[in-house]
């Protein structure tokens, strides 16, 4: 008896615990956005696809400056905050390299990036899950294998492994918008 009423236990609380069977087959669906990404988009003060043109640090001059790092990239796909086409640059707080988060000259990005702080500072809403890559053909890079935040909330995200055109997810994203 004591071993059923176990079992039955075990059962309701990984049910409790699990996403909802509706909720993974919206993830997997082919031309939706992971359901996962829904939040972070609603936290983006800009959302756009872009190359990355140049990053610079600035060094601190004085202990009471902040070190940043200036990232420069070419918009291609504008979807809130940006126009298509302009060049786009961004500081962040250098220290954020250290656990991880760098650009490269010439890599394509989809970035979903705060609205700045008092300081002129952002970075990507949940770090890493809102920095997804653009593969040569144009298409956002989905479920790629994330590494854990180094320090503070959100957790990695756990998308459904995939890709879809930059222009279909933009498309997707501008509807969540409009729900």
């Amino acid at each position: 008896m004591h071993r059923l009423a176990f079992q039955f236990l075990l059962l309701a609380g990984l049910l409790a615990f699990s996403p909802p069977l509706g909720a993974q087959a919206r993830a997997a669906a082919p031309g939706r956005i992971p359901a996962e990404l829904e939040p972070v988009a609603r936290q983006a003060g800009t959302i756009f696809s872009g190359r990355v043109l140049s990053v610079v640090p600035a060094r601190s001059g004085s202990p009471d400056r902040i070190a940043t790092v200036t990232v420069s990239l070419q918009v291609e796909q504008a979807i809130r905050g940006v126009k298509a086409g302009q060049t786009f640059s961004f500081r962040e707080w250098s220290g954020l390299w250290s656990g991880g988060e760098r650009y490269r000259v010439g890599q394509r990005l989809l970035l979903f990036l705060y609205a700045p702080s008092l300081l002129g500072l952002t970075s990507p809403v949940g770090g890493e899950s809102g920095r997804l890559p653009i593969d040569a053909n144009g298409q956002v890079v989905l479920g790629k294998s994330q590494p854990p935040p180094t320090f503070g909330p959100p957790a990695p995200l756990r998308i459904v492994p995939g890709r879809l055109p930059v222009k279909e997810f933009a498309r997707e994203l501008r509807r969540l918008r409009e729900e």
